[in-house]
C-alpha cells in the first residue's frame, strides 16, 4: 500500500510563526507547505527555516513550495531552478501557462524538485470557471482530466486537483502522475473559501499521493490531536 503523505500548510504571517507551528506538531509533521503568503512575507530563506528541525534527531522536513508559477517560460525556468536550489521538494505551476512553460519548469527544477501542475483551483466551480474562461463549463472533471493530459505530455511529476476529480485522473493516467489534493477537511470542518473539498480518507481512496491539510489542523484547539486524526484516516483508507 502506497503511503499518502499529509502536507501541513504553514499559512501564517512570518517565519517565526511557521517554525513554531511545525515544531509544535512534532515528528508527525514531516512535510510542510510554504505558500504565497508566507513566502512573500518571509522571503526565500523561510524554506530552509522550516525545513530544518530544531530539537529533533529526525531528518529534515520536506517542503512543498506552492507558488503556482504562471509566466513566460524563461522566467518560470529560472524560478524553478531557484526553488530547487532552496531545497524545495515540490513546486507548483499553472497548467494553463502552456506546454512550453511546463517543460521549462521541469527543466529548471531538475531531478531534486518535482513539478506539480495546477489544473483547476478548488475555489472554482463550473460557473466561476466558465466566467474566467469565457465559455460554458458544465464538466469541471473533464477540464481537469484534459489539463492533466497536457501536463503529463510536458513531463511534470504530477498534478494538483480536488478530491472530486482525483479518481478520474488516476483512472486516466495510472501511476504516471502523482496527485496532490488540496482543500482537505476532517468531517464536520468548514469549507471556508473552498468549493470542492473532501475528507482525508476520501482523498486517499480517490488516489491522492499527497493531501494538503491547513485550517482543519492548524486552527484546531489541539492541532496535534487533529493531525493524528488525519494520519489515522489516511492509514485506514485503501490507496
Amino acid at each position: 500500500m502506497t503511503r499518502v503523505r499529509a502536507i501541513i500548510a504553514l499559512d501564517v504571517p512570518g517565519a517565526a510563526e511557521a517554525v513554531a507551528l511545525a515544531e509544535r506538531l512534532g515528528d508527525a509533521c514531516d512535510f510542510v507547505k510554504v505558500g504565497s503568503e508566507l513566502f512573500t512575507a518571509a522571503g526565500p530563506d523561510v524554506v530552509d527555516a522550516v525545513r530544518r528541525r530544531t530539537g529533533s534527531h529526525g531528518s529534515d522536513r520536506d517542503v512543498f513550495l506552492d507558488l503556482k508559477l504562471h509566466d513566460i517560460p524563461n522566467t518560470v525556468r529560472a524560478a524553478a531552478r531557484r526553488a530547487a536550489a532552496l531545497g524545495a521538494r515540490l513546486l507548483t505551476v499553472h497548467t494553463t501557462g502552456g506546454r512550453a512553460m511546463l517543460e521549462a519548469a521541469v527543466e529548471g527544477a531538475g531531478e531534486s524538485c518535482g513539478v506539480l501542475a495546477v489544473t483547476v483551483l478548488t475555489s472554482l466551480d463550473g460557473a466561476a470557471l466558465g466566467e474566467a474562461w469565457g465559455r460554458t463549463v458544465s464538466d469541471v472533471q473533464g477540464e481537469v482530466v484534459r489539463l492533466s493530459s497536457l501536463a503529463r505530455s510536458a513531463g511534470v511529476r504530477g498534478v494538483v486537483c480536488s478530491g472530486f476529480e482525483a479518481e478520474a485522473v488516476r483512472a486516466e493516467h495510472g501511476d504516471a502522475l502523482e496527485i496532490l489534493v488540496p482543500g482537505v477537511r476532517l468531517a464536520g470542518g468548514g469549507a471556508h473559501d473552498q468549493k470542492r473539498v473532501v475528507t482525508p480518507g476520501a482523498a486517499a481512496t480517490a488516489g491522492a499521493t499527497y493531501v494538503v491539510i491547513g485550517r482543519t489542523v492548524t486552527q484546531d484547539s489541539d492541532p496535534c490531536a487533529a493531525l493524528a486524526r488525519v494520519s489515522a484516516e489516511l492509514l485506514a483508507s485503501p490507496s
